[in-house]
């Protein structure tokens, strides 16, 4: 059996695979400095975040009251997002991460930047939330799935983890991202509301996550278009902002889900 290459070549041989001519203005748009913007709305001082991942949050309808989960929360840029832009004051959020380091980093962001009255609306917790419909389901109006992925932006710029890249990184985060995607449809009320996002590039961590949960719920599924502004270009599910062709936001891929209210004809 032929050993399957791994490091920097294999990495670049994989990508340019996907996008052809195209990967070597996107590779260089990944190494210079992504679009950041102050995100301030009613908050103690600005959060710093991508501009496209303030429009994940926000691809989100507006919910005035009821229970909303941000799934994969750290570092809390999204969190605040939610909060400010997304639930009304009558609305709860709950914020979960299961790395410790990066819920102490979650827990802090929501200290320092949001007004002290308001921490009363913001639950933190550490479950792996591919194991949360074991106790709960149809519990909340909207939830958010920044899914853990490849992330490439960040590996391009690590050498440590750019040595050890493999194609199967990508299969098993894929493995991951079904496991989130499918406990957040059974968390999610019939008639609520999920977007889906993440930074990477691959549609096997995009797309055809997406594709999967339309296989497994059929009619349940109901794909929303999301508006588009000039920098995303549309995907077969969602929108995807590529920094090449975005003014340097992104990767983030975005897809709203709604649930249906009538129950699947096979279950």
């Amino acid at each position: 059996m032929k050993k399957k290459e791994t490091g920097a070549k294999a990495f670049e041989a994989y990508y340019r695979d996907l996008f052809g001519a195209r990967w070597e203005p996107l590779r260089k748009a990944l190494l210079e400095e992504s679009k950041q913007i102050a995100f301030s709305d009613g908050l103690r001082k600005p959060y710093y975040l991508d501009f496209a991942s303030v429009q994940a949050a926000r691809a989100l309808p507006y919910s005035a009251s009821g229970h909303c989960l941000d799934m994969c929360a750290a570092p809390g840029g999204k969190t605040l997002v939610l909060l400010r832009d997304v639930l009304g004051k009558d609305a709860l959020l709950h914020a979960n991460e299961l790395s410790l380091a990066r819920r102490r980093r979650l827990q802090e962001v929501i200290k320092t930047h949001l007004p002290p009255e308001e921490n009363a609306r913001v639950q933190i917790s550490g479950f792996d939330a591919a194991r949360m419909p074991r106790f709960k389901r149809n519990a909340y109006e909207r939830i958010l799935l920044d899914a853990p992925c490849s992330s490439e932006r960040h590996l391009l710029r690590d050498q440590k983890y750019l040595t050890q890249w493999t194609e199967s990184r990508v299969k098993s985060l894929s493995r991951r991202q079904w496991a989130l995607i499918s406990a957040a449809f059974l968390l999610l009320k019939p008639d609520g509301f999920l977007v889906y996002s993440t930074c990477a590039l691959a549609p096997q961590e995009n797309d055809m996550i997406i594709d999967k949960l339309i296989k497994k719920y059929g009619s349940e599924v109901i794909v929303e278009k999301i508006s588009q502004d000039k920098l995303c270009e549309p995907t077969q599910f969602g929108i995807q902002y590529l920094p090449d062709t975005a003014e340097g936001a992104g990767p983030i891929y975005i897809a709203r889900i709604k649930k249906s209210a009538k129950p699947a004809l096979n279950s």
